[in-house]
């Protein structure tokens, strides 16, 4: 196996975990949405991730990738607010499931998930080249 394909797989999962904090933004963006029926309402994304594995004959494809982005099931929050122009005909809004404090945890770890894998690359650049400075002394 290549010493460079440490790159690919940080890099894949630097994309996921910006797969991931996007859906983090885009569920935040939408927390104090309402909607006037439950079927219109914003329902929290969140992505799935799936490891994939190589054979030994061509580790060029290990790594992680987005396999999709799922919509929760969870029933929206149905409120009572007959002033709300988008309230239902018995004065009801409904808004979305999404959890901002989970959401905000889930920003963090993707956040230092990413982190870690920028730290990965660093180290493995400074690691090769520390080794090419071996033959100049």
């Amino acid at each position: 196996m290549s010493s460079f394909r440490i790159f690919d797989i940080a890099g894949a999962g630097m994309s996921a975990q910006s797969v991931r904090l996007n859906t983090v933004a885009s569920n935040l963006a939408n927390a104090d949405s309402v909607s006037g029926s439950a079927a219109g309402v914003y329902r929290a994304r969140h992505p799935v991730f799936q490891a994939t594995q190589a054979p030994a004959s061509d580790p060029s494809g290990a790594g992680v990738e987005v396999r999709g982005i799922i919509e929760s099931q969870a029933t929206p929050e149905k409120r009572y607010d007959p002033a709300s122009p988008l309230a239902d005909s018995n004065g009801y809004v409904y808004a979305p499931n999404v959890n901002t404090v989970e959401e905000m945890v889930d920003m963090i770890s993707a956040s230092r998930a990413y982190q870690n894998n920028v730290e990965v690359m660093n180290t493995a650049r400074g690691m090769m080249l520390a080794t090419l400075k071996l033959g100049q002394g």
